[in-house]
């Protein structure tokens, strides 16, 4: 199903995008600590609203499934 791949991206970006400011920030942590702290916040907003898409597809599958059936 094309959403849950779709999910699954946004899920994969916002890890990359959390791992490259915790990288920054490690390396230089007083040069933009509170961009960065913003930058983490929404990378992990954006996994939650990403698994919300997951679950809701894969939920509306499963009650398609038991129509059909």
């Amino acid at each position: 199903m094309q959403t849950l791949s779709i999910a699954a991206a946004g899920m994969m970006n916002a890890q990359t995008r959390f791992d490259a400011s915790a990288r920054r920030t490690a390396a230089a942590p007083l040069d933009d600590l509170p961009g960065e702290t913003v930058e983490r916040l929404q990378a992990k907003t954006a996994v939650g609203a990403n698994a919300a898409v997951a679950r809701t597809a894969d939920d509306m599958t499963g009650t398609l499934l038991d129509i059909l059936a």
